[in-house]
């Protein structure tokens, strides 16, 4: 158990209320200088980006990053190793950090080099802690939430309150200790939730090519990645079970937006500002319940997402995916886990052509199907679908212990460099440093969205 600090006082600040007594009080602006470097001709810099959940990181090093730098990049700002960060349209998010790299931001952040001799790293886990994004919230203003904007003259009142630097110093070893053994937990967990997930697919591929009796006599294939299916199946082309569906939302205008995630089709805020969005949803498509949608873009770089979902619900989706339309010889539940099956078998990749080998109904319609009876059919998707039910229910009870110990690392960074408890007499044993970060995601399952209109780098 850690302890506390045994004497207080003061700061008169609500959100920090007090500080260990002999803690320093250090007025922000005489610890930084706004700098507007910009990057001009250069093209040796890497871009970089600001993330609320990593502080500054190499934009490449996120596939998940779907902001689009500009073409020009002259005008972006540079940065140094240790120079402050911070998104102003972010800032209540605790979208800002101390970078650990050389390279260029965009010009919409602000960016300050760091004129102290405090240890860098201490001082962004101070301003990222939970308490600070109080203060962060108070000073950004505008008429709605996704768009508030800080003003760096109220940030520049800050006073902040530090320890010595020796302090300061076994503050950042007890995190990095502390912090590498939460990193090591999760992964773990991850692991564990990435063997569940190729145990919830295998059981899909296996059900939907071989059936579910054992001792069912068997044919050869005409597919790839399966050998025999049960002799008395057919084998059709895809066009033969379903065809390709195209409802414009032009003339419509569907409000109910749709987003494939996770390999299911969820519902998505019209209004959000969270991700990309465009600017019109007169280009996007219809779907309706009973549809399978598959995102066949990108296959050269991105051979992880899950490509395929089944709507459940009216409502509109990108055009960028392809939409099918289920045929009177198979129920839609099992053309989606025929399709599943053939998407984590990686069927899919090197298909497409084009810069980011994109494919379409027309490249994927003769591909053969396997398809049992109507009452068999079903009896697959029931079988499928409660053995799903059962590992998801395992995945959600270890997504609850990875969500734990997320939030207690939260809290434990932000005790620590904010004065609530005391680390001085720490011992720290030995340890294997762990250098992913805890937020950093090992499953197949994520997917990622597609838009058809991007805005110029919006920042995260």
């Amino acid at each position: 158990m850690l302890s506390e600090y045994k004497e207080k006082k003061k700061t008169g600040y609500d959100w920090l209320p007090e500080v260990p007594v002999h803690w320093e009080q250090v007025p922000i602006w005489t610890m930084l200088s706004e700098s507007d470097e910009r990057n001009g001709e250069r093209d040796d810099l890497e871009l970089l980006s600001v993330y609320r959940e990593y502080g500054v990181i190499k934009k490449a090093s996120r596939s998940d990053n779907h902001n689009v730098a500009s073409q020009d990049l002259s005008n972006y700002k540079y940065v140094g190793d240790g120079y402050l960060v911070m998104n102003k349209m972010k800032m209540w998010q605790g979208s800002l950090g101390v970078s650990k790299y050389e390279g260029i931001v965009s010009p919409a952040y602000i960016v300050c080099r760091m004129t102290t001799s405090a240890n860098k790293e201490y001082l962004h886990n101070l301003l990222r802690s939970v308490k600070f994004k109080t203060f962060y919230n108070r000073i950004s203003y505008g008429i709605r939430v996704g768009q508030w904007d800080m003003r760096y003259g109220d940030f520049k009142k800050l006073y902040l309150y530090l320890p010595s630097i020796d302090e300061q110093n076994k503050i950042v070893t007890f995190l990095r200790w502390k912090t590498s053994e939460m990193v090591k937990f999760v992964h773990e967990k991850k692991k564990e939730i990435s063997l569940l997930n190729e145990l919830k697919h295998s059981i899909i591929v296996k059900a939907v090519t071989r059936g579910l009796n054992a001792n069912t006599s068997m044919m050869t294939s005409g597919i790839s990645f399966v050998k025999k299916i049960p002799a008395y199946w057919d084998e059709l082309m895809l066009f033969q079970v379903a065809s390709e569906q195209k409802i414009s939302n032009k003339t419509v205008h569907h409000q109910n937006l749709l987003s494939l995630s996770y390999g299911k089709i969820k519902r998505k805020d019209i209004n959000t500002k969270g991700g990309l969005l465009p600017a019109s949803f007169d280009t996007y498509q219809i779907v309706n319940d009973g549809n399978v949608i598959l995102r066949l873009t990108d296959l050269q770089n991105d051979h992880k997402s899950l490509r395929v979902g089944l709507a459940t619900e009216t409502g509109i989706i990108t055009s960028a995916y392809t939409c099918l339309k289920p045929r009177d010889n198979i129920l839609p539940e099992y053309l989606y886990l025929m399709l599943h099956a053939y998407d984590v078998s990686k069927v899919f990749y090197g298909m497409g052509g084009g810069v980011r080998q994109s494919i379409g109904y027309s490249d994927i319609r003769r591909m053969t199907i396997p398809l049992p009876p109507l009452d068999e059919q079903q009896a697959i998707v029931d079988y499928c679908y409660s053995e799903q039910k059962k590992i998801e229910k395992l995945i959600d009870s270890l997504n609850d212990e990875i969500a734990y110990i997320q939030e207690l690392r939260v809290r434990t960074i932000s005790d620590v460099v904010t004065g609530t408890v005391d680390v001085r007499n720490v011992e720290i044993p030995e340890y294997e440093t762990e250098t992913s970060d805890i937020n950093d995601d090992v499953s197949e399952d994520e997917d990622l969205d597609e838009v058809e209109t991007v805005d110029e780098e919006v920042d995260e």
